[in-house]
C-alpha cells in the first residue's frame, strides 16, 4: 500500500470501526495527537507506529511504507 501514512491511518482505523478515543486508549496517544496523525500534521515515533500497526492488526509496513524517519 503506498498511500500517506495519515491516509493510510484514518482507512484503516474506519475500516476497523474504532474511534480516536479507543485507539487512543489502546495506543496510550491523546485522541488530539492522534488527530493530528491523521490530519497529516505530525508523524509520530517508530515506537507508536508499530503500536498502532498493533492495535490495527495490520503490518508495521502498511502504515510505514513511504515514511522517511530522520
Amino acid at each position: 500500500m503506498n498511500q500517506d501514512f495519515h491516509t493510510q491511518l484514518r482507512q484503516l482505523r474506519g475500516e476497523r470501526n474504532i474511534s480516536l478515543e479507543e485507539l487512543s486508549l489502546q495506543v496510550c496517544v491523546s485522541a488530539e495527537k492522534l488527530g493530528r496523525y491523521e490530519s497529516g500534521e505530525d508523524i509520530p515515533s517508530r515506537e507508536t507506529i508499530f503500536k498502532l500497526s498493533n492495535a490495527l492488526e495490520v503490518p508495521l509496513s502498511n502504515l510505514t511504507d513511504g515514511l522517511q524517519f530522520h
